[in-house]
């Protein structure tokens, strides 16, 4: 992967806490940063799309208890019937 040099002001503390842990954990103040920046980056991202775009058809109400079981029931003995899974 292709990195780019950049700038940046840091906190003293900060980066005497980054310091320790990097010798601590046997890698470089640059990789326990890098990390960082990727964590920033990534609680930043704006995705092309929602998470829940998309719409599936149902009923259009919320199933109930006895609806869900036997639901999941046959989709076990479709499993089961077709030798794919293992019985539970």
């Amino acid at each position: 992967m292709s990195m780019k040099r950049t700038n940046v002001y840091a906190d003293p503390e900060d980066l005497a806490i980054i310091k320790e842990a990097a010798k601590r954990r046997g890698i470089s103040e640059a990789e326990i940063i890098r990390q960082g920046i990727h964590l920033a980056a990534m609680a930043n991202r704006v995705w092309d799309e929602p998470l829940f775009s998309r719409t599936f058809e149902g009923p259009g109400r919320t199933p109930s208890k006895a609806e869900v079981r036997d639901t999941v029931a046959d989709a076990v003995r479709r499993e089961v019937g077709s030798g794919s899974g293992t019985a539970a």
